[in-house]
């Protein structure tokens, strides 16, 4: 259960150091790079914990679903992109693997 929730909080991270890269412009200012930097490392070092436990293709998958549907919903709320009816459809299928991933590992 353990190995789960370090996944999550690295997934979760991924959202944050993902928006602060976007926030950095290029990496030209300090705080937001410094963000992204930092929580891309805490991100990889849960990741890096998880997998001791969890299968790794499916450790990844969930990491990389958590980070990609996190990311998407960040850049409607706070970045203005634009929400499309496929988007939300797509989207809505990645959830749909990460959590028939952690139904199979259960």
């Amino acid at each position: 259960m353990i190995s789960w929730l370090l996944l999550v909080a690295a997934g979760l991270l991924e959202i944050g150091w993902a928006s602060a890269i976007k926030e950095s412009h290029g990496f030209t200012r300090f705080w937001p790079s410094v963000l992204g930097i930092g929580g891309a490392l805490a991100s990889f070092a849960l990741l890096t914990l998880a997998v001791r436990d969890l299968p790794l293709g499916t450790a990844y998958a969930v990491w990389v679903g958590i980070g990609a549907v996190g990311v998407a919903v960040a850049g409607v709320v706070w970045f203005g992109d634009t929400l499309s009816p496929g988007r939300v459809l797509f989207l809505g299928l990645i959830v749909v693997g990460v959590a028939g991933l952690k139904f199979l590992e259960s």
